[in-house]
């Protein structure tokens, strides 16, 4: 490891973030005048963070949060036995994604009981991100261990109990609190139900920030359960399809971070819950693709993040801790490159993609989205 990367300036976390995915029925006969629904007959929770929180105030995030020591406790084992078991919990394995770069030193977990290995990351971090939408939204993705040798077609959703308030305070004490609950309703988290989907590292903004390597899960369920909010980091939510959400961001309703965007931009590749579950588990062995973004910018002041696969992007220790420029301007960079994979920021609500690579591992990119042709 580098001597800049030993020194290192940033403060990096581990974390899990989840796409819940719902069915949604269209509008019958009876509501007919109200305007044609969207094309994709599914919807994804957005989560309002609070305008108070330091880290991305007010924007719309998928549910999520720092992986905790208690996500890897040894005593998990007992609640998903007998059925399941080390090593992977009857998980269906995948090759891991490529660690070559970038290079990152120890990462951060909240400390709890210290003992950090007895779970592997791919049970850990799913029970991170069950855990995190409950915490968040007050969602329930657990399965009854009475049935735990059975595999679902979709991910359940339990309904609340009703000390689900108090409940949700221990857990956001003490997440140790959310094997508790489980162990109370009979339950494990429904590991098998969440499939991994990407992986994002923060790029680097400004020096001692914290930054995060965070495992994007999806899951999809036949239909949106209730969200119940615990009104201080987050204040607000909404159902969403793909389309409308990123209508609401370009309409200033809305505010979306990079990642949050360009994974929604993702799912307009899907028309149907059942065609976007089939892919997930058509690509169960396929390797997920880890990225971290490179922020290069432009004579013009423009942000550009570059992705592998993109002609300008380096894989270089150097740009983990600082920003890449250019003489040249975003419309020069645009008219001489001829392979992207790029987001280019032009406003806070205008984000445009270009994307000429296809995926190593079979996944689906976004297509090029370009709102304003001044852009091009």
């Amino acid at each position: 490891m580098s001597a800049l990367l030993r020194s290192s300036l940033s403060r990096w976390r581990q974390a899990a973030t989840l796409v819940l995915a719902a069915g949604w029925t269209h509008p019958g006969l009876a509501a007919q005048a109200l305007p044609p629904p969207p094309v994709e007959d599914f919807r994804v929770l957005l989560l309002q963070r609070s305008e108070q929180q330091r880290f991305l105030p007010g924007a719309h995030v998928f549910p999520g949060g720092v992986l905790d020591a208690a996500d890897r406790s040894a005593d998990w084992l007992r609640l998903f036995a007998p059925h399941h078991g080390p090593p992977y919990f009857n998980l269906v394995t995948r090759p891991r994604p490529r660690t070559d770069f970038p290079v990152l030193p120890a990462m951060e977990t909240d400390a709890a009981d210290g003992d950090d290995a007895a779970l592997p990351n791919d049970v850990a971090f799913r029970i991170c991100a069950i855990r995190e939408a409950f915490e968040e939204a007050g969602v329930l993705i657990l399965r009854p261990r009475a049935s735990l040798a059975a595999a679902p077609e979709l991910g359940r959703v339990l309904p609340p109990p009703p000390d689900v308030t108090a409940w949700r305070a221990r857990v956001r004490r003490d997440p140790r609190h959310f094997l508790h609950l489980c162990e109370h309703l009979d339950c494990t988290p429904d590991i098998w139900a969440l499939h991994e989907w990407s992986i994002w590292l923060t790029p680097f903004s400004r020096s001692g920030s914290y930054r995060f390597d965070t495992a994007f899960f999806l899951c999809c369920v036949r239909e949106p359960p209730p969200v119940e909010l615990e009104l201080a980091e987050v204040v607000g939510f909404q159902w969403s399809s793909p389309s409308e959400a990123i209508k609401s961001f370009m309409s200033e309703e809305i505010w979306l971070i990079v990642p949050q965007f360009y994974e929604i931009r993702r799912l307009e590749n899907f028309a149907s819950l059942s065609d976007l579950h089939r892919f997930c588990l058509d690509h169960v062995l396929e390797e997920v693709e880890r990225w971290m973004p490179i922020t290069l910018v432009s004579a013009d002041g423009r942000c550009l993040l570059l992705l592998p696969g993109d002609e300008l992007y380096l894989e270089d220790s150097y740009f983990v801790e600082n920003v890449m420029s250019t003489e040249k301007s975003s419309e020069e960079l645009m008219k001489e490159g001829k392979k992207f994979h790029r987001v280019v920021i032009h406003s806070r609500h205008d984000y445009s993609i270009h994307v000429t690579v296809q995926s190593e591992y079979k996944h689906v990119y976004p297509k090029n989205c370009v709102v304003n042709k001044s852009h091009l």
